[in-house]
């Protein structure tokens, strides 16, 4: 060809990278590698698997597959090396991070070749996407180290993490996860992926390298077992894991009361939502890094294409010419779009699905690319014609497959973009600045970017919201999620009957009914529980709330909560300090009732409805001030981090100050524009149901607070089960608290649970922080600006 017939046609030639330095490091190994542990590599195991690259399919190396005894010293190493890297304190942490990044940096070629070699995404992306932001994460958790005293104070490390991360980016998940545990004071034991370990064993040579003292990373590779016997390992405090939703719910089960703390970022059905006044040609680039960056093998990708009615037709036809342009093959050149896809089992998951769209009534369009003779390749792919509920539009894909649909107004964008069971991410594109920031916070969603698409940065948070997990890697939450905030601890609480215990000892007082919709109504199976003095008196009678008056509750709640979070937070704190000075209105009937019901004495019984008064006014203060922060991303443009409300929180109080206890617990959540479903103390009920008299005449709207009596933990393990429910706080044994974390995995709800004995009128132990950083998700909405 001409360089005249190049000008006309503008074909791209060839640019490959150079495997070489990747292949030469394989043969400096032998191309078998052992565990990394306790700072050294092991010798390669007798359990080898292979790693093969997926563009040819020619193997790359042997990998040794860990044992049960290998996790145990792995964790044990960490275990063992954890009080001394705390101990460095964060300036000295820092230092390793800042060499990690340098290192990285210095190695960026070969991490990237290797990084496309193993996984077969395009080496563009492997070199200015991925690795670059590998080294992002470290430099910016190098900082956090730096300031770790000033910021945190208080705050210790948990102890060893596990981490198990996904094939899609091997070494960035590794960042994402290594960096702000180490820039805390937490150790490592992590576990990549089988099909794409390469990078992590290369990345255990950089720790050597670095001189980071031995047992702080560790690394295990092999399947399933390997991540699982992480997981259950009594010393790992701290569990990350990055992967499909099935497995983040089964990982949620395995963990249920064993007290470690979790963060899951699992599967996307993320929306890709286009107006019709949307600047198109922007619009399909948009599409292209959406679906199409890593073959569309992205927890975030936007795989659902919701485009405005009156511009379908246009819109889809520059979809389809765009794709006719990109190219597919070598990974390793640098001109290629499309790579391999990771593994021939996943190229005959996504075949599958399509080929199941089709049935279903989908319409294939798919680019004219030539696939290579061999590896792991899938075309371009259009679906349109789909329907909302099809299987297409409703489970992931993970493929460079988009599944097309239509809508008429915004409020059907923002219907058809939440109807899905997860919540990720989501991308926006108008040119409609009112349009676009007025439909980002209504999308169920962590991430939203406005006219762009795929941002990440190690300043803004990660995470998502329903069935895509819970927890963020990146930002202040990121760090967090690392750090055991300073707790007091609390004195036991006499159980004996104090001196001066004063009140009736007969007769029976009304039977309280349960508080649903903002009335007061029967319980559903018409029976009723006895509640008792500490002498043994009979006091009254509290409905026996049941399973339907569960479902009832979460439906009043569900009404309710999206109205009392579009409420300004100034109306909110307002509603709060009306219902603290009803109840200080109401003090000594209250007063009477908790000496009545708990033998405490009167001055106690008085500071307890004191306590509960300032702490209405406390969170009263705190609506409109918990706000969210401006992150300095690196676009033109900024992320602003809002603080959305959970959504409908279950809450099982204790029985420790009964009224405090729970108003400890319900003030927060409702704050924060949450609504309610709160089990009060089993042994004293009392004050529970006579506090609804205070919410009647307070304002608050029917549904945001709802309270249902009854044995708590029969009622807990109804909220933790209810797939209506979106967050749930425990307070109560530990065989409670393991049921509700077990059972929570239905459908991935929050849960915050508490079996050790709180000192309620501690203001460091039952206020503050904690509790709304509890009744909030962070949000990110990225913003682009100028011209």
């Amino acid at each position: 060809m001409t360089v005249k017939d190049i000008f006309h046609t503008l074909e791209y030639g060839e640019a490959p990278e150079s495997p070489a330095p990747a292949q030469d490091w394989l043969e400096a190994h032998d191309r078998r590698f052992g565990l990394f542990i306790d700072g050294a590599f092991k010798k390669p195991g007798k359990d080898l698997f292979e790693t093969r690259n997926p563009a040819t399919g020619k193997r790359l190396a042997e990998l040794t597959e860990a044992r049960p005894a290998d996790v145990n010293r792995a964790v044990a190493s960490a275990k063992a090396a954890q009080p001394e890297w705390a101990a460095l304190g964060g300036a000295g942490r820092a230092r390793f991070l800042y060499a990690l990044a340098r290192l990285v940096q210095k190695h960026a070629r070969l991490f990237a070749v290797l990084e496309s070699l193993d996984n077969g995404k395009p080496i563009r992306e492997s070199r200015d996407v991925d690795i670059p932001l590998v080294i992002r994460h470290f430099y910016h958790h190098a900082g956090w180290a730096q300031v770790m005293e000033a910021e945190f104070p208080g705050h210790t490390p948990i102890g060893v993490a596990g981490q198990i991360i996904p094939w899609n980016f091997p070494l960035l998940m590794l960042a994402w996860k290594i960096a702000p545990a180490l820039a805390t004071g937490n150790t490592v034991v992590l576990k990549p992926a089988e099909f794409t370990s390469l990078t992590a064993l290369l990345f255990a040579e950089i720790c050597q390298q670095a001189g980071l003292p031995p047992g702080v990373v560790n690394i295990v590779t092999g399947h399933g077992p390997v991540g699982e016997a992480i997981a259950r390992h009594k010393d790992v405090g701290k569990l990350a894991f990055t992967g499909s939703t099935e497995v983040g719910r089964h990982l949620r089960q395995v963990t249920a009361g064993s007290g470690k703390r979790l963060t899951l970022e699992l599967g996307g059905k993320s929306p890709f939502i286009v107006f019709d006044d949307a600047d198109l040609d922007s619009a399909v680039e948009g599409i292209v890094d959406a679906i199409w960056f890593n073959q569309g093998q992205v927890c975030c990708a936007g795989s659902r294409l919701l485009v405005q009615e009156s511009i379908a037709g246009t819109f889809y036809g520059k979809i389809r010419n765009r794709m006719e342009g990109l190219r597919l093959g070598d990974p390793l050149d640098k001109s290629i779009d499309i790579g391999a896809m990771v593994d021939p089992v996943q190229l005959s998951r996504v075949e599958a699905m399509v080929a199941r769209g089709v049935e279903e009534g989908a319409v294939l369009h798919q680019a004219g690319h030539a696939l290579p003779e061999t590896g792991c390749y899938y075309p371009a792919t259009l679906m349109t014609g789909v329907e909302p509920s099809d299987t297409l539009a409703q489970e992931e894909i993970f493929g460079p497959v988009l599944v097309a649909m239509t809508f008429r107004t915004p409020a059907e964008a923002v219907q058809l973009a939440n109807n899905s069971r997860y919540g990720l991410a989501a991308s926006i594109w108008s040119e409609n600045i009112n349009l676009a920031l007025g439909t980002a916070p209504q999308i169920k969603a962590g991430v939203v970017w406005v006219n762009a698409t795929n941002q990440f940065d190690a300043a803004a948070g990660f995470g998502g919201v329903r069935e895509s997990g819970f927890g963020r890697e990146g930002g202040r939450e990121g760090i967090l999620d690392y750090l055991t905030a300073p707790t007091p601890v609390a004195p036991r609480l006499k159980t004996t009957k104090p001196v001066g215990y004063e009140g009736p000892r007969t007769g029976v007082d009304r039977t309280a009914k349960l508080y649903i919709g903002g009335k007061q109504a029967r319980p559903d199976n018409g029976q009723s529980l006895e509640v008792r003095a500490p002498d043994g008196a009979l006091i009254g009678h509290v409905g026996h709330g049941s399973r339907k008056d569960i479902r009832n509750a979460v439906e009043a709640a569900t009404a309710a909560q999206p109205g009392w979070a579009k409420c300004s937070a100034h109306l909110r704190a307002q509603i709060l300090y009306y219902i603290g000075e009803n109840l200080d209105a109401r003090a000594e009937e209250f007063a009477a009732r908790l000496r009545h019901m708990t033998g405490i004495s009167a001055s106690a019984a008085r500071r307890e409805v004191a306590a509960s008064v300032d702490r209405f006014f406390t969170y009263a203060a705190w609506a409109d001030k918990y706000d969210g922060r401006v992150h300095a991303v690196p676009i033109r443009g900024l992320a602003l981090a809002m603080n959305e409300p959970v959504g409908i929180i279950g809450i099982a109080a204790p029985d420790d100050a009964p009224l405090l206890g729970a108003v400890s617990l319900i003030a927060p959540a409702i704050a924060m524009g949450n609504a309610v479903i709160a089990i009060p103390s089993g042994a004293h009920p009392l004050a529970a149901t006579d506090f609804y008299q205070v919410l009647d005449t307070s304002d608050l709207p029917g549904g945001v607070v709802n309270i249902v009596t009854g044995p708590r933990d029969d009622l807990s393990a109804t909220l933790a089960d209810h797939y209506g429910v979106d967050g749930l706080w425990y307070h109560g044994s530990p065989k409670g608290a393991e049921t509700v974390e077990r059972l929570s995995a239905c459908n991935l709800k929050r849960t915050w649970v508490q079996s050790a004995r709180i000192d309620w009128y501690d203001t460091a132990q039952a206020e503050g922080e904690a509790f709304l950083r509890a009744a909030t998700a962070v949000k990110n909405i990225w913003v682009p600006y100028g011209e």
